[in-house]
């Protein structure tokens, strides 16, 4: 991939992302001859990650994303469902309100969005978050997962039958 030096630019085009998280900046460089897009987010404060080992790092969201995509594979149609995970899990982190958290729990955050979102993704992730030795822990693992998968699916049709109550009044 080649680099640019750009210089100066003015922007032709601004959207907000669908969450108004983001802003999307079209770009044109001053002598017309390069466009590219820009995406700002909002920088939040600083936040420190308490690793496993004791040492302590600033919060990453690059770092996080790259973390979930090693361990998911290819488990994702797109980049843009790893980004939706993340940016879960880093408004659940910031949510806290705390200037310090463990990594751990972070990594639970993380399973608990996986779980919701993509079983497969979710079983490689617990497996290298989890440091699993044997197969009985996957295994363990797997029936977990089935068990609030099945009652994810009991609650759904339940709320579905109970709206088509309501809806009959």
């Amino acid at each position: 991939m080649s680099h640019y030096r750009i210089g100066e630019s003015k922007v032709i085009e601004s959207r907000e992302s669908q969450d108004g998280t983001m802003i999307r900046r079209r770009r044109v460089s001053l002598d017309g001859k390069h466009r590219f897009t820009t995406y700002e987010r909002i920088e939040r404060p600083g936040l420190i990650i308490r690793k496993r080992s004791g040492a302590r790092e600033a919060f990453n969201r690059d770092k996080m994303a790259s973390s979930v995509r090693t361990s998911v594979g290819k488990y994702f149609n797109s980049d843009a469902d790893v980004q939706n995970v993340i940016d879960r899990v880093e408004d659940e982190v910031y949510a806290l309100g705390k200037e310090e958290i463990p990594s751990k729990m972070i990594g639970e955050m993380i399973l608990k969005v996986l779980s919701d979102t993509n079983e497969m993704a979710y079983v490689r992730f617990v497996s290298v978050f989890r440091e699993f030795k044997t197969l009985d822990e996957l295994e363990k693992s797997i029936a977990e997962q089935r068990e609030r998968s099945r009652a994810r699916k009991e609650e759904a049709s339940a709320n579905a039958d109970d709206a088509k109550k309501t809806k009959k009044k």
